[in-house]
């Protein structure tokens, strides 16, 4: 026989070094560099903003955390995988001879299987790291969370509230690598118990029995046993937030059952893990192991069919009597987690004469109701104020300024640049990165201010921007950072940047700000362009210079992201125009949580929380990009952990600008979340709550769908400049009506208040529970059934042109409520609406007009009774049938009126006018109505 090939060791040894050694290289110029080229740029970012303890700080917590899971996860399997191989293949040959061709060659098996383990077990360690990296934020609150400063506690499992939004959340994630652990480790044994189990049936004579060894694999269940028990002890706290049909926690047989159940069987799996260990030292067999999981699966079972009995039969047949306590703590924790425990009840009066709008002490409200729909205004403003094509307002926003020396709700528009609309024969990396920077200047004018030709009267406006009140100036007009910045620039160039249209030239003008990272030396430009993707352009242009500085993240969007990823942003940042004339934007920024006691869940974006606080107002400055994050709840456990881990981030509201101060907020998202939350929750009794006897919802609107499409859709808060019922002073506040479920009449109103001492709180307004109110639905219904002004609409529709109706707005005024709603008329070929007619309602009595004035005198009483052209009208009284009610006339007289009312109609009808018969089958309805209640 021919002798084998038998490789020298130190040979084999030498070829694995240099392929793990050649692989390594591979890895860390293809990933490593390119990751620590990412931690190079995001360090000097982080830095150019003032927050380098920021980035370090995170940076140390994620390669901790990194670390730590690694080492433990490749200690464990690799351990494993020495100590099973040690077990089951005791006698494992180093190699195994084969024939290829004749000719002998020695494999090597065991340094092989070494190999595999080895490499096995750094692949799962460095993924394990990596995923447990993304869970940083929740595993540094756990660690920096202060159990002092919470003092709620569960009322059934007496743990305080830190536990639940801090240690619960990290040891979930714990107990799931544990388990991912126990898992692979059991694998693995299963494995050598099959390998070992093969090799000692064939070595054995075939009339022997060779039982399978198994002392491996019973550690390796032992582990995933007690794992699971401990998952099973965690689930005890996790019944405490779980949903159900009626209310969410622990229900009469989770207290009674359940909660025992679950610690009971969590006991089984302990003795079932003190089994598999027995067995493993004694006498390894496989029957044992399936003796040890039998104690849990008993217990499981027996559980189960008791709270089948107890909900069944003990619960089902007295729900209500059984669940009012835990309905009670769903209630109580509920309103706690969305804040509705500070939200103040009043009584409305929701009256209906003219007479309750109280006009002479409304005139604030009055003066301030918002004519321009934002969708309209962002139309015509892109007709009248981008300039150039290139230019464009993404949103519109509102807020209240003092002009002329009164507070004024006014709307406000940023001017940016979308570099998406540049002419394709300009579309280069100079124009996009070093000409064309920053948009400029904003647009305001009041919610009610309209030219004679139905424009908006503009308070700023143009480029360069010019004001008509001398105390609002914008003094620096560009805007570097905003809504539509998306892409990367370099200024600072010897590139003039370009500022805005000026007749048949442009204006240009250099970067005099500090924001951005400077380029510096050769270096580090080629590592910044590397990194950003301009390595064909940056390092090589003669127009950038060292002193140059790269504006990245320039999304106010991606910038507070970057900054603090653990916060959850309102995605509408609103533009303020301060004191000294500089543009800032304002986000709110929340804390949440999916795991606050009895507490019930709802959508929040693509998350599912049941814990919110606005903690934080973040402002951004909209040319130097300097990022400010100002604590607003100091009660908030969550960001009084997240401070403590951060404190270079954050800073006191009492540190924020007056004159940013004074234009923050009530949020929207948190007046629509706290508004859906409430329409279930502020019912308080047990058993109201459980029948759902008095189910709110946010009142519907008719709105258009993106195909344009009439839909019906809920409201979106409207902020209002107003004087709420009870109190004196003028405030700036977000209101939301409601309707009772399945209903379209109002019910009440949530205002969110934003000024002053009284900034943060809410009230809500109920209305009389034997009035009937009006919502808006009905409105738009009383809108579209009233002759007259259906005629003319449907007559504007017919003229190449088509009727564009906006929101309409719910008003609190006096001890009524207003409603108001724009109509516009827009071109067929042109995008620019024009306001057209203003409509008013009170609860029984509508009016209209060209003006807001026209309509208001309609309203009151004191305009013309029929519509003619640039004349108001209005609707008369209805009366308690809902019927508007004619002037006194004998029934001689009715009669007459009717028998000319349907000849009129039918006459029209046979002359194909269908509208003006409609508009004469209202008036025959209306007098047949009148005779009707005249004969009772």
């Amino acid at each position: 026989m021919p002798e084998s090939i038998d490789w020298p060791l130190d040979h084999r040894q030498r070829s694995r070094r240099l392929f793990f050694l050649v692989l390594i290289v591979i890895l860390i110029i293809v990933f490593g560099s390119r990751t620590a080229l990412s931690y190079y740029v995001d360090a000097l970012w982080f830095g150019s903003l003032g927050y380098g303890n920021v980035f370090w700080t995170t940076l140390r917590i994620q390669w901790v955390i990194f670390a730590a899971f690694s080492a433990a996860t490749f200690v464990v399997l690799y351990g494993s995988f020495v100590a099973l191989k040690r077990v089951h293949l005791p006698n494992l040959r180093s190699s195994h001879t084969i024939f290829i061709a004749g000719e002998p060659f020695r494999l090597p098996i065991e340094p092989v299987l070494h190999l595999v383990g080895l490499g096995i077990s750094l692949v799962i360690a460095v993924v394990t790291g990596a995923a447990m990296m993304t869970e940083w934020p929740t595993l540094a609150l756990y660690w920096y969370a202060s159990p002092a400063r919470v003092s709620v506690v569960d009322p059934i499992l007496g743990k305080p509230l830190s536990f639940y939004l801090f240690a619960l959340p990290a040891w979930q994630i714990i107990l799931g690598w544990l388990m991912t652990l126990a898992v692979i480790t059991c694998i693995a044994a299963i494995f050598f118990v099959l390998v070992s189990g093969g090799t000692r049936a064939l070595t054995a004579r075939r009339s022997s029995y060779a039982p399978l060894p198994v002392g491996g694999l019973s550690v390796a269940f032992a582990f995933l046993l007690l794992t699971l028990a401990g998952r099973v002890y965690l689930s005890r706290f996790e019944l405490l937030f779980e949903d159900h049909t009626i209310f969410a926690g622990v229900t009469y047989t989770d207290a009674h059952v359940t909660l025992w159940g679950l610690l009971v069987i969590c006991l089984a799996l302990v003795l079932g893990a003190a089994i598999a260990i027995a067995n493993a030292v004694s006498a390894s067999r496989l029957r044992w192991l399936v003796a040890a999981v039998v104690p849990a699966a008993a217990c499981f079972v027996l559980f189960q069919i008791f709270a089948w009995y107890v909900s069944s039969f003990i619960v089902k047949p007295n729900e209500l009597v059984r669940e009012q306590p835990y309905i009670l703590h769903n209630i109580d924790l509920t309103r706690q987690a969305y804040g509705l425990d500070e939200i103040s009840a009043r009584e409305f009066p929701a009256e209906t004469t003219v007479g309750a709008t109280d006009p002479r002490n409304n005139q604030a409200t009055l003066q301030n109701i918002r004519l321009w729909d934002w969708r309209a205004l962002q139309d015509t403003l892109r007709q009248i104020q981008e300039i150039r094509t290139y230019y464009d307002f993404p949103d519109i926003d509102i807020d209240r300024y003092e002009i002329n020396g009164a507070i004024r709700q006014v709307m406000l528009a940023a001017r940016e640049l979308n570099v998406e609309k540049l002419p394709e024969s300009s579309r280069n990396w100079i124009n996009e990165k070093l000409i064309y920077t920053h948009g400029y200047g904003i647009t305001m004018n009041p919610v009610n201010g309209f030219t004679p030709e139905g424009l908006p009267t503009l308070i700023l406006s143009n480029m360069p921007v010019q004001s008509t009140v001398p105390n609002l100036n914008v003094t620096r007009p560009e805007i570097y950072f905003g809504e539509l910045t998306n892409t990367d620039v370099y200024v600072k160039t010897r590139q003039k940047e370009f500022n805005y249209p000026q007749g048949q030239t442009n204006s240009l003008t250099a970067y005099e700000g500090f924001g951005g990272i400077e380029l510096g030396g050769f270096l580090r430009r080629i590592l910044l362009a590397f990194d950003r993707g301009d390595i064909g352009k940056l390092p090589f242009s003669d127009d950038v210079n060292r002193n140059s500085r790269l504006l990245m993240r320039r999304n106010v969007r991606d910038r507070v992201a970057a900054l603090a990823p653990f916060l959850t942003f309102d995605p509408d940042p609103f533009i303020v125009l301060g004191d000294d004339g500089r543009l800032s934007w304002i986000m709110d920024a929340f804390t949440t949580s999916e795991t606050y006691p009895y507490s019930s869940h709802y959508r929040l974006g693509d998350s599912r929380i049941n814990y919110i606080r606005n903690s934080v107002k973040v402002v951004i400055d909209a040319y130097n990009g300097t990022t400010t994050f100002y604590v607003f709840d100091t009660r908030d456990p969550i960001i009084a952990a997240y401070r403590r881990i951060f404190p270079s981030l954050f800073k006191d509201a009492a540190e924020m600008p007056p004159d940013l101060r004074k234009h923050v907020r009530y949020p929207e998202l948190l007046l629509k979340m706290q508004a859906a939350v409430y329409g279930l929750y502020h019912m308080t009794d047990p058993g109201v709550f459980y029948n759902r006897e008095d189910l709110w919802t946010v009142a519907s609107e008719l709105g258009m769908s993106p195909t344009g499409e009439q839909v019906t859709q809920p409201m979106e808060p409207n902020f209002v400049l107003m004087k709420l019922p009870g109190e004196s002073g003028v405030e700036f506040v977000g209101i939301l009506p409601f309707t009772p479920a399945n209903r379209n009449n109002m019910i009440g109103w949530i205002a969110g208040r934003s000024d002053g001492a009284h900034y943060g709180t809410s009230i809500v307004y109920d209305f009389p529970k034997t009035k009937l109110v009006d919502g808006p639905l009905q409105i738009e219904a009383r809108i579209d059934q009233n002759a007259q002004l259906s005629g003319q609409l449907s007559l504007w529709n017919q003229q190449g042109s088509h009727v564009r109706r906006g929101t309409l707005l719910v008003i609190p005024c006096g001890r009524a409520l207003l409603y108001a709603e724009p109509i516009y008329l827009q071109a067929e070929r042109s995008p620019m609406p024009e306001l057209r007619l203003v409509v008013l309602a009170l609860q029984d009595r509508l009016a209209y007009g060209p003006t807001f004035e026209s309509a208001m005198a309609a309203l009151f009483g004191n305009a013309p009774s029929s519509m003619s052209p640039g004349a108001a009208a209005a609707e008369p009284a209805r009366t308690a049938s809902g019927t508007p009610s004619r002037p006194a006339a004998d029934l001689n007289g009715l009669i007459t009126q009717a028998a000319k009312d349907l000849a009129d109609y039918q006459r029209l009808t046979a002359e194909g006018k269908l509208a003006e018969a409609g508009q004469k089958l209202e008036e025959l309805k209306h007098t047949l109505d009148e005779l009707n209640n005249r004969q009772k």
